[in-house]
This record gives structure tokens, sequence and C-alpha cells, in this order.
């Protein structure tokens, strides 16, 4: 790194300077400015992962000043520290963006800062595995609708998949592609545009994804019946009594049937947000913001046969000390796998849990509530379990009164 100095980068400092000179300013580490025989260039020097990076701004005059290039040095900086290539971040030499650096320029900027830890973990994976491979190369301000329509095509069939293993993630698990997540690019992709419209990257209303259909997507609801309820109820019990599994990943997916709630809102509970004697736990944070996870006696018990760890905050403990479970997935392949229930995702117990209130007389608002839904439509995928439920009590009441007329 270079050493610091006590000058502050200014517009006469650069003017004072004389070839072969190099100026780093005093309050922005490894901004600097160095003249050549023909020109003055605004210059950052870091590290990205151990990796020394040498990265040019721009030369002195429009669009860059003192100030603007010391902006810029800091906008770079930030992405440093969120652990992304600030190399990628920048225009290339004709000073316009492409759509790779577009990527970048959203996750820093917006996902990051916005957006949950979960979400913005999606939008990387989106990002690394379709959008740039498939228009990254591209110009942002030269993005058509037909190159987004085919993107939209390339994505669904599964031109980036190619048995590719899935960029940043743990598992062996492989880049895919499909009708739902050629959606969920679109709509990522769509969110990109227009801020790029709101940077001035493009011209306002020229997002080419507007108006763009969706694929129809597959229902992946699944919910367990009363025989694989008991198959994985019989699972769970011989796992404890053999201590096969942690007792912490067994109450993990009993609590995830329990409650219907979702997967990272289990894993990330702490003791703190237990209220025992109301019955609910507090969360300060989740998918949908600040709510209250009721807790039902069966849950209860499950909560107060676990051991805490001193220290430790959390419920679901996991292998390191002071932290929680991370990764429930792979024993949920042995569990399920035992208990004949391949195919079935850990989501499906949340499914499970509110299609059983559905079927059982509760109300779609009611369900939805205590699944933490913030929007009404969602909830309306289980509108069916309640159709049933009515027609079974229309049929009830048909039988008494047929005998009374």
């Amino acid at each position: 790194m270079p050493a610091r100095s006590s000058t502050r980068i200014t517009k006469s400092v650069v003017d004072r300077l004389h070839p072969g000179q190099t100026v780093w300013d005093a309050e922005v580490k490894g901004f600097g400015v160095r003249c050549q025989a023909s020109s003055k260039t605004y210059v950052l020097k870091t590290v990205h992962r151990r990796e020394q990076k040498w990265l040019t701004i721009g030369k002195h005059g429009s669009p860059w000043t003192a100030d603007s290039a010391r902006r810029e040095a800091l906008r770079l900086l930030g992405i440093v520290q969120t652990g992304l290539d600030p190399k990628a971040a920048q225009p290339d030499r004709s000073g316009r963006l492409r759509m790779r650096e577009l990527c970048e320029r959203y996750l820093h900027d917006h996902a990051v800062p916005f957006k949950k830890p979960l979400s913005v973990r999606s939008d990387r994976k989106n990002i690394e595995n379709h959008v740039i491979p498939l228009l990254g190369k591209l110009y942002v301000e030269d993005l058509t609708r037909a190159d987004v329509e085919k993107f939209q095509l390339d994505v669904r069939d599964g031109v980036t998949a190619k048995g590719r293993p899935t960029i940043g993630h743990k598992g062996g698990s492989v880049v895919t592609g499909g009708p739902g997540v050629s959606n969920r690019c679109i709509a990522l992709l769509s969110k990109m545009l227009n801020l790029a419209e709101a940077w001035d990257i493009r011209s306002q209303n020229s997002n080419p994804t507007y108006g763009l259909k969706k694929f129809r997507e597959n229902c992946k609801e699944r919910f367990l019946s009363a025989t694989e309820l008991d198959a994985l109820s019989n699972v769970l019990i011989e796992a404890a009594e053999n201590e096969t599994e942690s007792p912490h990943v067994i109450a993990a997916i009993r609590l995830l049937l329990l409650t219907g709630a979702r997967l990272n809102e289990i894993l990330t509970l702490q003791w703190g947000f237990i209220d025992f004697e109301r019955f609910v736990a507090r969360l300060p944070d989740s998918k949908t913001g600040a709510r209250n996870l009721m807790l039902n006696t069966a849950a209860i018990e499950v909560l107060r046969a676990l051991s805490r760890q001193v220290g430790n905050p959390y419920v679901i403990l996991g292998k390191a000390n002071g932290r929680h479970l991370v990764n429930l997935q792979k024993p949920w392949q042995r569990i399920r796998k035992a208990a004949g229930l391949d195919g079935v995702r850990i989501h499906d117990l949340r499914h499970t849990h509110i299609s059983i209130g559905i079927a059982n007389g509760d109300s779609l608002a009611t369900m939805g509530k205590l699944a933490g839904h913030r929007n009404a439509r969602t909830t309306e995928r289980y509108a069916h379990l309640a159709e049933d439920h009515l027609r079974a009590a229309s049929e009830r009441v048909g039988r008494r009164l047929k005998t009374a007329t």
C-alpha cells in the first residue's frame, strides 16, 4: 500500500504536478494521482482477497476532477469491503457501463444496503450464474427487448446450466434453469434496469423488460399426508433415541412443522425472543419484517427440552461455539430418505402446517397471519383447501337437513 501523505489532493495540487510525480491523498487511503508525460491520472491502490489491485479511475479533466475521483475511490473501496471485486465494477475505457458492471453496482449500492442477506445471496447467485454469463458483455444502454427475450428463453432452457457447479454455493449443487429461475432472473433484471434509469445510465422509460410475460410455473406446494407425517415422526423419534442426529437438528425440524415458520426464522431464533408465558416468539426481523411467531403447546415442549449453551443466544445450536446451525439440508436429506419422503423439501413442512390449519376450518386470513404472509395473495394458493373444508361442511349440513325435509 502507498505511504500515508499529508496532502489532500485538490485541483491546485494536480495542476502543480510534474511528469513522474505521484501524490497520495491524506484522507482516502490508496487514492492518488500520478503525472505522466502527456496526462495526469487518478488511481486507487487497494487489496482484494489478499491480491493487490491497482485501479485506474480516469484522466484529470472532464468528467474527472479531484472531488469526483475521490468519490469514485470511496465507492470502489466500499465495494471491496463487501467482498466484491472493484475492478469488475469499473466502466471500460469508453466510459460506458457494461451489464456486468451494473450488476456489481446493483449489489453494492442497492441489494446489500436495502435487502435481507438471504435475498442478497439469491440475487448474487442469479447474477453470477445467469445474468453475467449471458448479458455481462453488453453495454447497459444498448440492451434491447430482443436481448431480454433471448435471455429469458436461454435461462428457461438451461443454457447456463451445462452441469456447472453453482458459483458461491457449497454442497455440490449445480446451476439449473427452468421457468421459475427465468422468472426470477427477469424480475431481478427489471429492477437493475430501473435503477440504471435512476442513475442516468439509461434513458428514462426505456426498460426492455416492461410488459414481458412470465412463464407459467408448476405448483411446488407439497403437503405431507397423515401417513407421511407418521413416518417422519417415527424417524425423528428413532434418531433421537439412537442419537444419530443432533437434538438441535431434530428440534429444528419439529419446530418448522409445528409453527409453520420459515427456515431462517427457526435457525436464527434466540432464547431472548421467546415469551414462554404468552406462548410467542417476538422476532425482531424476518422476511416480512418484525413479527410475532405463535408457539403452541407442542412447540413449547420442544423448546423446553433443549439444552442451552452458555454464551450462545441461539436456540438451534451449530457446531461452532456461539453460533447457530447453518446447514439443515444435509441432515434433512438423511431424515427424509429414512422416512421415504423423497422430493419433500424443508419448506414443505411450512406448507403442511398451513394446509392442516385451513383444512381443519381456520380461515385463509388467520393462517396467513400465523404464517407471516405480508400479501394476502400469498395465502390464496391454499384456497382450494378451504373450499374442500366448506364442501365437506355443506355435505354434513345437507345430510342433516335431508332427514327433516
